[in-house]
């Protein structure tokens, strides 16, 4: 989904940027169309070649990517060679824990010379070369391009009754606090927060919901909170007239999710693969779906890990569709689809002391 970049004046949308209220229905008919189904619970290594690092065992010759892509074509916008990728490729694994395998060559080709279009530069070692030694900055842009943010309202909906009927036990002794920890463009943590208004009865329910992400460009995107109509079309209209707003005169083909909502979710940057997390509170239910499958093992065991710090003992972890914990079991048992409880005997690590930066709960 394309986010167009949104006018701003002084902290205000710009004229004709408008938002209409909707009247609200009380009646509480299913989230999505065709209904919301409640689904059941039941009670590293790394190497050395050349001076870059990549995955214990990865295999860095690029002769089987020849087939889908040649370095040095004289029709290249940029200087593109088989070191630059192995640069672009040891980077990623180091800041990001996202593996680049030879065939994903044409992908970071494309993705990455828009970068190079902006800085005005026509070789991807210059960009290179900038990006370790002067521009701290341009980090952020480098690991948004090659990152896939692919999310929408209610993925996966088979959770959201199950994340509903936890923070409904859990409200019982206080606030509930959940993450999503690859938060994107925001949907999945809106999504969150409608499931606890709907669940709750309130648009002030005792939630808070921390959702972060590696890449500050799409954050920006998440506080804005504004969407294209076609995002909300698997949504009943019920929900759309509660929970955002139409926009009016230009941005008649855009919806913004209304300030109460917003005012559940606390955006913040937070990269999985820092050696630790500035956070100071355990959750009730972490949202880590669809993520593990850009790393390899060891890096998968190291961030669950780190969740498993944060996930209280009787939190719910939730993974992506195609995601599966069995390789770690010392850590998880599965209760449900992609759904899972902290190992019973293994005993409950205190969070680490916020390091000092950033610190988001």
């Amino acid at each position: 989904m394309c986010v167009p970049p949104w006018p701003r004046l002084s902290g205000r949308m710009s004229s004709g940027a408008s938002f209409r209220e909707n009247n609200t229905n009380p009646s509480k008919p299913p989230l999505i169309r065709g209904g919301l189904k409640a689904s059941p619970l039941t009670r590293g290594g790394v190497e050395i070649q050349g001076g870059l690092v990549f995955p214990m065992g990865a295999q860095m010759s690029l002769s089987e990517s020849a087939s889908s892509f040649i370095f040095g074509k004289k029709h290249h916008e940029f200087t593109f060679t088989a070191d630059d990728f192995k640069r672009i490729s040891s980077m990623m694994y180091q800041r990001a824990g996202v593996c680049l395998p030879p065939k994903k060559a044409e992908m970071v080709y494309g993705r990455l010379s828009r970068r190079l279009r902006v800085l005005g530069l026509n070789s991807f070692s210059a960009y290179l070369d900038l990006l370790i030694n002067r521009d701290g900055a341009e980090w952020g842009p480098f690991i948004g391009a090659l990152t896939t943010h692919l999310t929408s309202f209610f993925r996966e909906e088979h959770h959201f009754p199950i994340l509903a009927e936890q923070a409904g036990e859990k409200a019982a002794s206080g606030r509930v606090k959940l993450w999503s920890c690859a938060a994107s463009t925001g949907e999945e943590a809106y999504s969150m927060a409608i499931a606890m208004a709907e669940q709750f009865g309130t648009l002030y329910p005792p939630v808070d919901i921390l959702a972060t992400d590696v890449d500050p460009a799409v954050l920006e995107t998440a506080r804005l909170g504004v969407y294209s109509i076609e995002s909300i079309e698997s949504l009943s209209e019920r929900i759309v007239r509660r929970y955002f707003l139409q926009g009016g005169g230009i941005n008649k083909d855009f919806v913004k999710v209304r300030s109460k909502l917003q005012q559940m979710v606390t955006f913040g940057q937070l990269n999985l693969m820092a050696p630790t997390w500035a956070l100071k509170d355990r959750y009730d239910a972490i949202f880590c779906r669809n993520v593990m499958i850009y790393f390899d093992r060891p890096t998968q065991k190291r961030v669950l890990q780190h969740c498993r710090r944060y996930l209280a003992p009787d939190g719910l972890f939730f993974a992506g569709h195609s995601e599966n914990l069995s390789h770690v079991a010392d850590l998880f048992d599965p209760c449900g689809k992609t759904v899972y409880r902290p190992h019973q005997h293994q005993p409950a690590c205190p969070p680490e002391p916020a390091y000092g930066g950033e610190c988001y709960a």
